[in-house]
């Protein structure tokens, strides 16, 4: 009995001990072993981790004023599988983002266990969907890209992603500039999931602010001006561009038609280019200019020089005649500028000489970008001397059989303007509040030449001449119209145009230098009728608004 008694005490202890000693491999291996994971696990369960969006930096006009800003926001989701009465909490959401029940009840509804309701939510209507309190609806810190001064200069601005990437335009040149830092916040719960405290990990940083040279008051005038054009002549596009003609800083860049950056799913890529740099057109009459300059500068030509000019031209297989039936006439270099003579730039053209005149378009600058800080500029389409065909010398004197987009027309004739310094355009003034050095530029033609043909030019909008109607009272306005028939597989089209007016003002002592271009108008095809008015009323409005004194 007393045998029996202390084997079952053995036993017992012998159990007790295995016990015992499993209990401390156990605890060595969850503690030794696996104690880093389960901590972490532990934390996973009592920690979250909230992102804090860094605020994208803002797109401001030269005085200061915001084209461009962010705000804080939030990103409303849902859990689908939480939620228990879909087409209720549907209303409800869908009532306090004041959005379509339709689409909400679609997006709480997808499969699995994660889904976007709406993004970029302002906290008004989030702080709505917050008080709702419903199961399987939550929100995320996000950004709002805000435009204080609505939808100008929404090309040049550009597009942000809804993960806030730059896409086009300023927002995507600039988009590391721009963009912000994120933030973290670690939010710790009890056991029962309620927050307890939230600490600060790691600051957010905001993005950079980036000014441009726009005037935000121009911009509108020149967008008003652009829609003008566009409800009356119904275009393919349209563009505006206003310079400083002193710095060769960009006041205004509008084009027609516009774009709405908050709702992109109605807009083709092509709403979203900016047609001052990305647009290609030949210049047609506009051009002669040039031509004109360039003749005078070389020593070809002199202001008085005077030629004897019949009805048409005939250049290898190709003739050349007059936009307007007459019969032969003697024209001064001025009269062949104020009247666009054909005949008479062609005949200049000649006296010059292919290969003297394809050195000086080059000279001029086309046929490569201007360096202007925008993305996606095209540099244009000018043949090499090397392909001139013997008729080529009949096409390029009066803007055919070359491309040019409207910000070149617009450094080139600053040339003109400021004279006869060709310089870079300016678009961005400070980046970060450091400014961005103007361009000294190089000197292409003397002071004398370009007050010379801003002389001539003045004549376009004198009486006999091709924009006679135009003026503004007070002020003498020196540019060029342009009608350039639209090439195509079969030649040039009869039925289609691009429109165009560069013009200066004062003419004496230009402050600002003007592109209008609309391609296809209808209700009036030419430059005088289609692009000319839109460069009376930008002058009549920005000369007075600069302070630009009066010079009659």
């Amino acid at each position: 009995m007393h045998r029996r008694l202390e084997r079952r005490i053995g036993i017992l202890f012998a159990v007790s001990l295995l016990l015992l000693i499993g209990l401390f491999v156990r605890a060595f291996h969850l503690q030794a072993l696996q104690g880093e994971s389960l901590a972490s696990q532990a934390a996973s369960q009592q920690e979250d981790i909230i992102e804090v969006p860094g605020l994208r930096g803002s797109i401001l006009d030269r005085n200061g004023q915001p084209l461009a800003g962010s705000e804080p926001g939030a990103t409303i989701y849902a859990t689908p599988y939480q939620i228990k009465d879909p087409p209720k909490e549907a209303e409800m959401v869908a009532k306090a983002l004041e959005s379509s029940p339709e689409e909400v009840l679609d997006a709480i509804t997808q499969p699995g266990g994660f889904s976007y309701v709406d993004r970029k939510v302002d906290l008004k209507k989030a702080g709505a969907v917050e008080k709702l309190n419903l199961e399987g609806i939550g929100q995320l810190p996000d950004t709002l890209r805000v435009r204080p001064q609505g939808d100008i200069a929404s090309q040049v601005i550009g597009a942000v992603s809804d993960e806030g990437a730059g896409l086009t335009g300023i927002e995507a040149s600039q988009d590391e500039l721009l963009t912000g830092v994120n933030g973290e916040r670690r939010l710790v719960k009890d056991a029962l999931g309620d927050p307890i405290s939230l600490e600060n990990v790691r600051d957010a940083e905001d993005g950079q602010p980036v000014q441009l040279t726009l005037d935000a008051t121009i911009q509108a005038e020149a967008e008003r001006v652009l829609a003008e054009i566009g409800e009356y002549h119904d275009p393919v596009n349209a563009s505006a561009v206003v310079m400083d003609a002193k710095t060769s800083d960009i006041l205004a860049m509008a084009n027609w038609p516009p774009v709405d950056l908050d709702d992109l799913s109605e807009a083709d890529p092509e709403d979203l280019l900016n047609v001052g740099t990305s647009y290609t057109y030949e210049p047609g009459s506009t051009f002669k200019a040039f031509t004109v300059a360039s003749a005078l500068e070389s020593g070809t030509v002199s202001p008085t020089s005077t030629f004897t000019l019949a009805p048409s031209i005939q250049i290898y297989d190709r003739v050349i005649e007059e936009s307007h039936a007459r019969g032969t006439v003697t024209l001064d270099v001025g009269g062949i500028l104020a009247q666009s003579s054909n005949v008479g730039a062609v005949t200049i053209g000649l006296e010059m000489g292919g290969r003297k005149f394809s050195k000086w378009i080059d000279r001029w600058g086309f046929g490569k970008q201007t360096g202007i800080d925008f993305p996606g500029e095209e540099q244009g389409i000018v043949l090499p001397y090397s392909d001139w065909s013997g008729s080529t010398i009949g096409n390029v004197p009066i803007g055919q059989g070359l491309a040019v987009t409207p910000i070149q027309m617009v450094q080139a004739y600053g040339a003109l303007a400021n004279g006869g310094v060709l310089r870079e355009p300016r678009l961005i003034e400070k980046v970060n509040g450091e400014e961005v050095p103007e361009d000294k530029g190089h000197r292409i033609i003397s002071p004398e030449v370009a007050a010379q043909v801003r002389d001539m030019l003045e004549g376009v909008l004198a009486p006999g001449g091709t924009a006679s109607e135009v003026s503004v009272p007070g002020y003498t306005l020196a540019g060029k119209t342009g009608t350039a028939q639209i090439a195509t597989e079969d030649g040039y089209s009869d039925t289609r145009y691009v429109a165009s007016f560069m013009g200066v003002a004062p003419a004496n002592d230009p402050a600002i230098v003007v592109s209008v271009m609309v391609n296809e108008p209808k209700n009036g095809h030419t430059g005088a009728e289609a692009a000319a008015p839109g460069f009376g009323e930008l002058a009549a409005f920005t000369l007075p608004y600069l302070g630009v004194p009066t010079d009659q």
